[in-house]
């Protein structure tokens, strides 16, 4: 039986110093920084109650106090950015789906995020995520593109970066607050050290992940190449 969702909460954690770019979340696209860019896109979302970035450092809080989001100062020593929402949502009592959208989405279809939501609908959904069908030859040994692997019933078995698969995962999770809650007690695994895929850690805990296919892609920022690109197209 299907249930109804009352309090959806999309969260963008922003780390400032990312390994592979560091302050990415601020590059500049047309005058906006990236991670405000996302959160204009999350915020067009219709089944999002509340947006909030979730920050690390003061840097980042004088760049975009001047913009209306809500922003909330997290820890530095989160191993990921799920680590980081969850920190947000135990302070939040009455949440039913959480969001989780990577601060290098700015071009994220709303759209999509209203779908993520609605598989939620079903309570035996502890944790999903967005695919694309839109994967080429040429990415397949990007390794900055992340691909998945599904069974039958489009739960994701897998995540890797450098392979060749059918399906292209993008930057986005949804979670009850119990599955989040979950992961984050577990510890890391192998598996994400090594891969560097924090979604690892759900599936190496028995955390199923519904996948929601769509053919829509989605231009993540994940090198200062893309963003040349970005302007270059721009």
């Amino acid at each position: 039986m299907l249930v109804e969702l009352k309090n959806k909460i999309g969260i963008i954690p922003a780390r400032l110093h990312s390994t592979r770019f560091p302050k990415k979340i601020l590059s500049d696209i047309n005058g906006i920084p990236m991670v405000i860019r996302t959160a204009q896109q999350v915020s067009k979302a219709k089944k999002i109650d509340r947006v909030i970035i979730a920050i690390d450092h003061d840097e980042t809080y004088q760049a975009l106090r001047g913009y209306n989001y809500e922003l909330l100062m997290t820890s530095t020593k989160h191993k990921s950015g799920t680590d980081r929402v969850a920190e947000v949502v135990k302070h939040i009592k009455n949440v039913d789906i959480i969001i989780n959208i990577q601060a290098d989405e700015p071009f994220i279809c709303p759209t999509l995020i209203d779908k993520l939501i609605q598989t939620h609908s079903d309570p035996a959904i502890e944790m999903s995520t967005l695919v694309s069908t839109q994967l080429t030859t040429k990415e397949y040994n990007n390794q900055s593109i992340v691909k998945v692997f599904l069974d039958e019933n489009n739960f994701a078995t897998d995540f890797k970066r450098k392979t060749i698969a059918r399906y292209k995962h993008l930057g986005i999770y949804g979670f009850t607050k119990k599955s989040l809650l979950d992961f984050i007690s577990f510890e890391q695994t192998i598996n994400e050290k090594s891969r560097n895929l924090e979604q690892m850690r759900a599936l190496d805990n028995g955390i199923k992940i519904k996948a929601v296919l769509t053919t829509k892609d989605s231009l993540s920022i994940n090198t200062l190449d893309d963003l040349s690109y970005i302007h270059i197209k721009g």
